[in-house]
């Protein structure tokens, strides 16, 4: 078995690379063209957060030379478990790493509702589903809104923490646990924030709608409209983790003139909410 410890934060940088090495190779793998993370960038943010919240489910894998080769983390939202990254360096998958990170990241959540964002790479599938995972299949959405909606006048720019109580209840609604400083997390990693008055929010980066939780689906099509209205121009833009549940949002993405395509898949264990209207973020779900 390999070696496991805590991660610490001084790790953030060196997980970051192996974050990098992992990704870059499922994207060659699946005919994508990598896309290396910043230095400094969301990813280290990310890192460094739930390390800090979360120190109980963040865990790294070592060498035999005290080299880190893998690591996880895991994180606990009001009785909601979800897993962050889970990534393994490329030529040492397949041996057993994996598998024991996601043990020790399980480990705080044991029992409790949870819920694993999936890449389509068929061994992350099989690890999930055997420990206990319902998968929903899901899409990702890509390509240039030629076709931009009016902004909503309801939806506006998001102050933090002022909107915290809004952006608070939306995931309550959907996934049964509020974000909390998460969304925090996400602007100092230079998120965009979007509100609607009816409540709500959406969170843009770059070209990509990262996160959208609002109680009505008629709140979510407007804040998904809004951040669709400002990627007009913009070249290709990402929307990802689109699941049968979230058929609103495939309506959305395609009268803008994206195209769907199948990805990978929600993985879900326990009384988890509704899911809806709901597009998870990669980082913080």
């Amino acid at each position: 078995m390999p070696e496991l410890r805590p991660m610490r934060t001084a790790d953030a940088e060196v997980v970051l690379s192996v974050m990098d090495a992992a990704f870059n190779d499922l994207a060659r793998r699946f005919g994508r063209e990598p896309a290396p993370f910043a230095p400094g960038g969301p990813g280290l943010v990310r890192i460094r957060h739930l390390v800090g919240t979360d120190p109980a489910g963040a865990w790294v894998s070592v060498g035999s030379d005290g080299a880190v080769t893998g690591a996880a983390l895991g994180l606990v939202r009001e009785g909601l478990w979800g897993l962050s990254l889970l990534v393994v360096a490329p030529g040492l998958q397949s041996a057993g790493a994996g598998s024991a990170l996601l043990r020790a990241a399980l480990d705080p959540g044991r029992g409790l509702p949870a819920i694993i964002l999936a890449s389509e790479d068929h061994r992350a599938l099989r690890a999930y589903a055997r420990a206990g995972f319902a998968l929903r299949p899901t899409f990702d959405a890509l390509g240039a809104v030629s076709r931009p909606p009016a902004r909503p006048p309801a939806v506006r720019a998001g102050r933090w923490p002022a909107d915290r109580d809004r952006c608070d209840a939306a995931g309550r609604a959907v996934r049964g646990a509020a974000h909390g400083d998460d969304v925090g997390a996400m602007l100092a990693a230079g998120v965009r924030l979007l509100v609607h008055d009816g409540g709500g929010f959406a969170t843009l980066r770059g070209h990509q709608v990262t996160l959208v939780a609002a109680p009505q689906e008629r709140v979510a099509r407007e804040l998904l409209r809004a951040a669709l209205a400002e990627f007009a121009g913009a070249g290709d833009v990402e929307v990802d983790f689109l699941d049968a549940g979230q058929a609103w949002a495939m309506e959305e993405v395609l009268d803008a003139g994206l195209d769907l395509r199948p990805a990978g898949a929600i993985a879900v264990r326990g009384e988890v909410g509704p899911l809806r209207p709901y597009i998870p973020s990669g980082s913080y779900l």
